[in-house]
Order: structure tokens, then sequence, then C-alpha cells
């Protein structure tokens, strides 16, 4: 799941972003001892769209719901989607630091990746009132990644660049989700969502625009 930071588990070590939370020992224990197990790389990209899924419907819960069982519901829902960049982590150390890696993995690493981000932004999209605009930063999260695997499809180096690559949109909609449960701001969940994802769309649109520009600079 290469979005951002994730790796290929069939391309070599040396595509995949540097994650400091790669190298450190929980993440190596964690992905030791699911690497020992009858897991595989491709059943945890899988889960990621599973936890997506359970954030979607966390999200249209709290659409629904009062401000306490809203805010509760906001707060799962955050949870999801770090459990999503979880999975995200270990998928890859099982496949290339622990020698699992498939000749599907291919499509197990970017699938899941796009149903993730389209899900997440339609639910918040749906908690804020504004389904629409939730999809919209979904299409546009899948534009960064398109653009990315076009520049390795033409044999250039992948490009992770920001400000909105996957590890980024997850932390300000996460960050977004615990605002609107709990601080105590004179606005509701609904309105703080609808400026986070307002945040979000702006810095998808700044990012596909440096992706494709230095795209464009290195087949010219």
């Amino acid at each position: 799941m290469t979005d951002d930071p994730d790796p290929d588990p069939a391309a070599p070590p040396e595509n995949r972003r540097p994650l400091s939370s790669r190298n450190t020992k929980w993440a190596r224990d964690l992905a030791a001892r699911i690497a020992e197990r009858e897991i595989t790389p491709n059943q945890i990209s899988a889960a990621s769209m599973g936890f997506a899924a359970l954030g979607l419907l966390f999200f249209w819960m709290a659409s629904a719901s009062g401000p306490v069982a809203a805010a509760i519901l906001l707060i799962l829902a955050a949870g999801t989607m770090q459990a999503r960049l979880l999975c995200n982590l270990l998928d890859g150390m099982v496949a290339v630091e622990g020698g699992k890696s498939t000749p599907t993995g291919p499509f197990w690493n970017e699938a899941p990746d796009r149903v993730a981000d389209l899900l997440f932004f339609w639910g918040a999209g749906l908690a804020a009132g504004r389904p629409a605009l939730g999809l919209l930063v979904g299409a546009l999260a899948i534009g960064t990644a398109y653009l990315r695997e076009l520049g390795r499809a033409e044999g250039m180096a992948p490009d992770f660049s920001g400000p909105m690559a996957k590890q980024h949109r997850m932390a300000a909609l996460t960050a977004g989700c615990l605002a609107a449960a709990l601080l105590p701001v004179g606005y509701t969940a609904a309105q703080v969502l609808t400026v986070v994802l307002w945040i979000i769309l702006l810095g998808i649109v700044v990012t596909i625009l440096r992706r494709a520009l230095r795209l464009l600079g290195n087949l010219g």
C-alpha cells in the first residue's frame, strides 16, 4: 500500500519511502511475530479496507447521533484511521523483512489504499453533512497516488511529496475528528469536520500540482 510511506511488497526495498517507525523495536518485533504466523501481507492490506469500512460506519452513525454519542463515534473513527496506517506499515514489513512477498502483492499493495481513502473521506463528508465534499476529497486523494504510480511506470523514482500525502491526510483527519469530539469550541462537529475537509482538499490540490509539475519536468 504505497500512497505515501508504504512499500510495494513486490518491489525492491530502495523503492520504499524511509519511515522512522519502520526502524522502531516495537514495529520490528510485531512484524516478526506476524511473519511467523499464517498471516500474509495481502491479508494485512485487505484488513486496512475493513478498518476503513468500520470508520465509514462510525462517521455515518455520528451524523445521526446526539453530541455525546457522536463524540464517542468520532474518537472511534479516529482509531480506525490509525489502525489503517498500522496495516500500511506492517504489510510491507511482513512482505519485505519477513520474506513473505507474493506475485499478487502489487495489487494488494495499491487497491486497498484507494478504497480506504475513499471510504474514510466519504464518511467524514457524511458526518459533516457534506457527502459530496467528502467524495471529492477521496477522489483527489486517489489522484495523488495515480501521479506517483504514473511516474514509476515511466521509470522515475516514486514521488511521495506532500503537503497532503497519505500520512498527512490521515493525520489531519484524525486530528479533526478528535477536535470535533473533544475541544470545547463554539462550533458543531459537522462544522469542524467541514473546515478540516476543506483544508485537506486544498492541501491535496497543492500535492497534485507539485507531483504533476515534477512529473512533466522529468518527462520533458
